[in-house]
């Protein structure tokens, strides 16, 4: 018998060619179950957010409604479901007086861009102030990352503007306050069958007077009050119980 054929027939080798066997057929079971999991589903909005119930806002008034024309800006966005919103409380003495609101919504996430971070730094604007920011919302306590830009002509002709923007992430739905933790909680997600995340920025660059980040918080909180529980109930799809465990802590 030829030499090489004698050694394919010892026990070491028989015994790799059964592990190596087994091994496979493991696999194969565990695509077979695991498959629906692994390639995600789209995660559709209960409601597309252009069909948001302003009245819901009230004491703020929904002053414009802005779309993005530019077919390559949307694209780069990477979603079309997305709001614009100014809104106004004119009787709010202590607050900013108005307020822009962009919330954008990724059915079917496959990475997190678009952090105010690197816009409005590619638009020509430079960070003057980066902090963690904690809102108190009655029941929630929710973290969000606030920053302050400059430097560039600002929207409303005020010269060197600075813009204050606070943002947040929800994925799936549990809070995050900036993209790293919104990756981490999109990697968790790994037996889910879909996965989503929404981002919900605050802009304060619609009045000519200087913002404070007393009026900052103030206008936040008082703005997320209200427009938080109409994201949950009406829109963001709705997730069980226990994987929105941590929700209260902002995590």
């Amino acid at each position: 018998m030829n030499k090489n054929l004698k050694e394919y027939g010892q026990p070491a080798f028989v015994l790799c060619v059964l592990v190596l066997a087994v091994s496979g057929l493991g696999m194969s079971a565990v695509k077979d179950s695991l498959g629906g999991y692994l390639t995600k589903t789209p995660w559709l909005l209960k409601r597309s957010l252009d069909e948001m119930d302003a009245n819901a806002l009230a004491p703020f008034d929904v002053i414009a409604r802005q779309k993005i024309q530019d077919k390559e800006t949307v694209a780069s966005l990477g979603t079309e479901e997305y709001i614009q919103w100014v809104l106004e409380d004119a009787h709010d003495a202590l607050g900013t007086g108005r307020v822009m609101v962009f919330v954008t919504y990724y059915r079917l996430p496959d990475r997190v861009p678009h952090v105010p971070e690197e816009c409005y730094m590619g638009g020509g604007f430079q960070r003057l102030a980066t902090e963690a920011l904690i809102l108190d919302l009655g029941d929630t306590r929710l973290e969000t990352r606030y920053l302050v830009f400059g430097g560039a002509q600002g929207p409303v002709g005020q010269g060197d503007a600075k813009v204050p923007v606070v943002y947040f992430f929800s994925v799936n739905g549990r809070f995050a306050a900036d993209r790293d933790e919104a990756r981490m909680l999109l990697n968790k997600n790994l037996f889910g069958r879909s996965s989503y995340f929404s981002k919900v920025e605050l802009v304060f660059n619609q009045q000519a007077a200087p913002v404070t980040r007393d009026q900052v918080i103030h206008t936040s909180q008082r703005v997320l009050q209200r427009l938080l529980p109409v994201l949950e109930q009406d829109h963001w799809p709705a997730v069980a119980s226990e994987e929105a465990e941590g929700k209260k802590i902002g995590r």
